[in-house]
């Protein structure tokens, strides 16, 4: 990596700390919103601008992902094919969670909204299902990364 590349990835990583402290300054310690959505509940005033900064480095990480799939793909071409294993296997569970989540109306007293449909029931618990399959994934990595460590 040159010497240029590196001070203004450098420069780009603080920046963004600092912008992430400062949102997240405004989220915890910016007051409520004057008419809050949901009686009895807190609602800080500026979570549209903690969703925004979610969604921004959102972006921002698929981009970097893509541009350094490419730089991969021209140097190592095999590897870089391979590396698509993961997001397919990362789909894979996607749709299995999918397929394992409950569509069943909730009975919810005292809510009249309207995200209660089969849709959105689904969806939250493949997000569910998905998050322990790989919080399993990640600690089986730990101990298994350990052992061979020990045995190596």
């Amino acid at each position: 990596m040159s010497k240029l590349t590196y001070k203004v990835s450098y420069y780009v990583l603080y920046a963004m700390f600092a912008l992430i402290v400062i949102v997240l300054g405004l989220f915890y310690f910016g007051g409520q919103m004057e008419t809050p959505i949901v009686y009895d509940m807190d609602n800080p005033a500026n979570t549209d601008a903690l969703l925004y900064l979610m969604y921004g480095l959102f972006g921002i990480a698929v981009v970097a992902a893509i541009f350094q799939f490419g730089s991969a793909l021209k140097d190592n071409p095999k590897g870089a094919i391979r590396s698509l294993l993961g997001l397919i296997l990362l789909v894979l569970v996607l749709v299995v969670a999918w397929s394992m989540g409950s569509g069943e109306t909730l009975t919810i007293q005292g809510y009249e909204g309207t995200d209660n449909v089969p849709f959105w029931l689904k969806l939250t618990d493949m997000f569910l299902y998905s998050i322990y399959f790989l919080m399993l994934v990640t600690v089986l990595a730990i101990i298994g990364s350990s052992i061979k460590k020990k045995l190596s």
